[in-house]
Formats: structure tokens, sequence, C-alpha cells
């Protein structure tokens, strides 16, 4: 367990084990970056000779270890890039590399830019999810070092706005942890039956955290109630699993909320791609096909946790797409929650098919604007990487998704939705929409597409984050494995909404 405390420090002087500043490069090499003066004081003459010598670049997330000697109180002097200029993203950044960088330390002092709130938050939120480790299945950890006291100095931490910045950064960050180990979490062992389980502990959890009346209630809807509702969508993708699926709905209500945001997030806890098989290398990270509902449901949390001023309802549906006797086919027609029928022809296109479900049910709480997230499809991936998430919907919604992300640091980027995909998704002869037509091109826009139709024509954005969702390797303040990704920028969306007219 890690203890944050925010104050206003010489780092030069502080008796931590170690001590992190940054570094910026220029033209003329590297100088350390705001916030380590004192530092660039003790070291006096012997700096620039220090640095020359260590031959950094300043590039994000360089980092460099080097013994003090005693020219400062702490035996060690972490140094980390931050790029040309240190901004709010480059300093998370920095921040998390420093984390991995950081071992057998029980205390540090963390010396980045952080004269504003948002840079208090970048250094608090980057150095939390930098050094995030999933270790629940290793037996032996005995080499992961918790450092125990993290001390975020800054000259303005005895401002509000500061110490505001600095406690909602740790429930966020905390939100995008618990998001990580959700995704992180072997299949076998988090079906959707214990997926819904550990939402519900999850929300009753945050319920000793909250102040009162912002608890967060939930319903689960189990397969025989969701026979009962007619959610055809969910329960086809689940029908060849032996572990039945589960629609999870919150309601984060707090007194005064003039607005109101419905979240929906794909959980598909492992796809087989179904009868319409994936090759087996493309199956090794198909547990992370329910992080947009990881993300949604920790999102809600966190603001609650927050107190923020919006009305949250959320629609988690979630399903196992295996490979049985009893198993959706190409060529069946399912029903959707509220009549629409749907043609299948590629079963592992079954994240539309849950999804439409839980939107329809998210429209009728009648929300002012709807959100889905959701690691939908492989061409969103093959169009913007796999670090970049595509939005598309409501012109006006995706600009503010597109706002809240850049606060957040998480690179979003719009997509459209042509016309023609409209003909598309109506091609079926035997049903209303068609769930799939095999035509290579424009697949991810074709999903949105289809998606829109359950939006009942409410504000919408959907988030494809296929790409970014899950990572090979870590860089920055993103670790590999689950990521989080999207958690921070629901929950800013949903600061800037609370208060727009």
């Amino acid at each position: 367990m890690t203890t944050y405390t925010l104050r206003n420090a010489n780092p030069a002087k502080t008796k931590a084990d170690a001590v992190v500043v940054g570094v910026v490069g220029s033209g003329d090499g590297v100088v350390l970056a705001p916030g380590a003066e004192a530092v660039v004081e003790a070291y006096g003459r012997k700096l620039r000779p220090l640095l020359a010598m260590l031959a950094l670049t300043g590039k994000v997330g360089e980092t460099t270890r080097v013994p003090t000697g005693g020219v400062i109180a702490s035996p060690t002097l972490v140094l980390v890039g931050l790029g040309a200029e240190a901004t709010p993203e480059t300093v998370r950044r920095g921040a998390g590399a420093a984390a991995r960088a950081v071992t057998n330390a029980a205390s540090v002092a963390l010396a980045l830019p952080a004269d504003s709130a948002a840079l208090v938050r970048s250094v608090t939120e980057g150095w939390a999810l930098g050094g995030y480790r999933f270790t629940a299945y290793q037996r032996d950890t005995a080499t992961a070092t918790t450092v125990a006291e993290v001390a975020v100095l800054s000259p303005v931490a005895r401002r509000a706005e500061a110490t505001t910045a600095f406690e909602e950064a740790q429930v966020v960050a905390a939100a995008v942890a618990t998001t990580r180990d959700w995704v992180n979490t072997p299949p076998g062992d988090l079906t959707p039956p214990a997926f819904a389980d550990a939402v519900v502990a999850a929300v009753k959890d945050n319920a000793k955290q909250v102040a009162r009346g912002h608890k967060v209630t939930a319903t689960v809807h189990d397969e025989a109630a969701l026979a009962d509702l007619g959610c055809g969508g969910i329960l086809g993708v689940g029908a060849g699993s032996s572990a039945p699926p589960r629609l999870v709905e919150l309601t984060y209500a707090p007194k005064g909320a003039t607005r109101h945001l419905a979240l929906v997030g794909k959980g598909i806890t492992f796809d087989s791609g179904g009868l319409t098989i994936k090759p087996a290398a493309s199956m090794s990270e198909m547990k992370s096909d329910m992080a947009g509902a990881a993300a949604v449901v920790q999102a809600t949390l966190a603001i609650a946790r927050l107190g923020l001023p919006v009305k949250v309802s959320t629609f988690v549906p979630m399903a196992e797409n295996m490979v049985s006797g009893s198993a959706t086919r190409p060529g069946d027609v399912l029903r959707i929650y509220g009549g629409t029928t749907v043609e299948i022809s590629n079963t592992d296109a079954e994240g539309r098919l849950v999804l439409a479900d839980a939107l329809v049910r998210a429209t009728e709480t009648e929300p002012d604007v709807v959100l889905d997230v959701a690691t939908l499809t492989g061409h969103m991936v093959v169009a913007l990487g796999d670090k970049v998430a595509g939005v598309m919907g409501t012109r006006s919604v995706v600009d503010d998704v597109l706002a809240a992300s850049e606060v957040a640091g998480e690179a979003h980027w719009p997509m459209p939705i042509p016309e023609q995909m409209g003909e598309r998704i109506r091609s079926s002869k035997v049903a209303d929409l068609a769930q799939h037509d095999w035509v290579r091109w424009g697949g991810g826009l074709f999903a949105a597409a289809f998606l829109r139709e359950f939006t009942a024509g409410l504000p919408w954005a959907h988030l494809d984050i296929a790409g970014p969702s899950f990572g090979s390797g870590a860089s920055g303040h993103v670790t590999a494995g689950g990521t989080g990704f999207a958690v921070a920028t629901l929950v800013d969306y949903a600061r800037a909404f609370a208060v727009a007219e």
C-alpha cells in the first residue's frame, strides 16, 4: 500500500530514498526541468559535466539513476526525460517511466514540474499507473518492492485547486488500476457470472468510500431475466457457453443533478469468434474483450467517489462467445431488446449484438447523452494503430469526447459514419438489419452505423478502443496487458458534462 502526500519542500533537502527530477532536451543539450531548481543549485558547476557524461537526450521516458554521494539529502537521483518541453502529457508519461525505474526504495520524492493543478494531476497519475503490476497469479513476488511513501513536491501544494487535483488523481488512478486488474484476469476466472459478481462487490466497496447520497446501485439480470426481457443479442452471443450471460445495470443519481449521462460497455469475457472461429493466434488476448465494460463500470464508480453532480446510468452486457452445439449460427436471426431483428452472418462480430440490447435499455432511461465503449473492431486498429481509439457519432458529442480525452491524456481520433453505411446495414433479405456484410472496407464504420440504429436518435458517441485497450509492452504510464484506457476520458467527460449549459 502506497501513501501519497503533496507538499512544498526542497527536493535537495528531502530525506527520501530517491528523488526524481525531469530532464528536458534542447538544441544546446539537456537541462533539469522546473521543480528541480534546488537540485540544480546543490550540484552547481558539477551538474553540466554530469549531464554530459550521462549522454542524456531528454527523450520522454528515458531514465537514469545516479548516486548522489551526499550532494543532496537523498542517496539516489533519478533523472527522467520529458521531451523538448514539460507538458501535462509528457510529465504523466515521464512519471510513469520513473515509477518502473525506481526499485528497492521505500520512499520517493517527485520533484517533477508541478506548478499547476494540471501538472500535479499528471505527476500523481503518472507515478501511480506507471508502477502498476498484476501479480495475482504469481507465487514469487519478492522482487516487486512497493514504494511505501511517495511525496509529490509542488510550489502550489497549499492551493485548493492543487489539493483537489492531487486527491482526484488518486481516485482516477485507482479506477484505472482496477480496470487493468479485471482485463488481466484469466478468462476462465472472469466468466460473465464472475464478472457480474466482481462488479457488485466493487459497488459495495465503493459505497464505503463515497459521501452520503452518492452511492451507486446495481441490478444484475441473469439468463432467465434476460429471456423475460427479450435481450436476444446478449442471449444469442452467450448461447454457446456453459457460463451464462449477464446484464449489469448501475445507477448513480446524486441529489441536484440536472444532466443525465448513459454509459454502455462491451463485456465479452472471452471471444473465440464463435462458429466463425478466430485463428489461434488471434485468441491470445481475447480476455481483453471486456475492457469497455470494465472501463464504464470503474468510470461510474470514480464519478461517484468524486461526487460529480451528474446522473449516470450504466449498462454492461456480459457474455462469453464460445463454440458448441448450442452456439448461434451464421444465418440465424436474433431479436434485439425492443423488437429489431438482426441476421447473423459472422459470429465473430458479436460485440455489436450485446451492445444493441444494452443501448436500447439505456435510451429508455431518457439520458441527455449516450456513450458506448467497446473493443469492437480490428478495422479500427488497422486504421489508427494500437495506441489510438476511434470516436464516431453525433458531432457535438464526439467533439466533447475529444476535448475530454486531451485533458485525460488518452489518444482518440474522430472517424465518420458515411451515408452508404446505412444501406449496408439494411442489406439483409430476411431481417430488419444485417449484422455484418463481409465487405472488406470500412468495417469499423459499419459497426458504428449498426450501433446508431439502437440509440433512438439521442446524442451519442461510440468509442472503439480495440487498439489501446491492451498493450504488448510498457510505455510511459501505460503498462503491458490491460491499460485501463477510456476510464480517465469518461471521468473528464462527465466532469465537463455536469456543468455544461
